[in-house]
């Protein structure tokens, strides 16, 4: 599918969350930049997919080892470039694909969680939001740690929000990840349970205003407050935030 990718092993489990507070190597002090990717910490990087295809293959490879793991079958193609203002991100260590996520903006064909869920996408809609969704989202479990994912979302928020001026960002989760989404990021159910034909299995709807996100980064980007338990508190700063922004921009003119 899928927009419920968080059924590929994305929520850190209880022992990787515990080690959020005490792993500060990945933050600033060791952002670097390199010509071919969007962002480099601790040893990894964060890149797009776009025109890769040997990542492409790999993307591929990681949703389908992430599905089988599940138990679960995508019964849509894991790279879906037909479909317009797509965009995937690549979390790699050396040449082993690790992470992944694909940002799906809204379009003439819509977005993949309407075919469950219209009518709650379209109540954005009407209020005059620009809405958007993640898709594809898997994680090696070996590599998930609350810092990985930190990066990867806040990147893609940054596309989202600042790439392609999107208002709400939309989800499908398996309900036993809403918790984790909620936690973390303050996402709120606003879909009911309902079977997913994509993976045949239950999802639910999350909604998550990107103002709020913004807000929460200029509060907690960077700081790591030991007073916030969410994920917003291991985002870049604000300062970082504008910087991989300009990149990002001048990243795709280029392309």
């Amino acid at each position: 599918m899928i927009t419920a990718d968080c059924y590929t092993n994305c929520a850190p489990n209880e022992k990787t969350r515990a080690s959020g507070t005490s792993s500060r190597t990945v933050h600033d002090n060791n952002l670097t930049l390199d010509p071919d990717f969007v962002v480099t910490r601790d040893g990894y990087h964060v890149r797009f997919a776009h025109g890769i295809e040997q990542a492409r293959s790999k993307v591929s490879l990681l949703v389908e080892r992430m599905y089988a793991w599940r138990g679960l079958h995508a019964h849509q193609p894991v790279m879906q470039d037909d479909r317009p203002g797509q965009t995937t991100l690549v979390a790699c260590r050396g040449d082993h694909v690790f992470g992944t996520v694909t940002i799906g903006i809204d379009s003439g064909d819509g977005l993949l969680a309407d075919a469950l869920y219209r009518e709650q996408i379209d109540a954005a809609r009407e209020e005059g939001g620009r809405v958007c969704e993640l898709t594809r989202l898997a994680m090696d479990p070996s590599f998930n740690t609350p810092e990985v994912m930190s990066t990867v979302f806040h990147l893609a928020f940054m596309v989202a929000r600042f790439i392609h001026d999107m208002t709400d960002l939309f989800v499908e989760v398996h309900p036993r990840h809403a918790r984790f989404y909620r936690r973390m990021l303050d996402c709120r159910i606003v879909g009911p349970e309902r079977i997913c034909p994509r993976v045949g299995a239950p999802a639910v709807l999350l909604q998550l205003p990107l103002e709020h996100v913004e807000r929460q980064i200029s509060r907690l980007g960077g700081n790591r407050s030991p007073d916030d338990r969410s994920l917003y508190r291991l985002f870049f700063s604000p300062a970082e935030q504008q910087n991989l922004v300009r990149r990002m921009r001048t990243m795709r003119q280029a392309a």
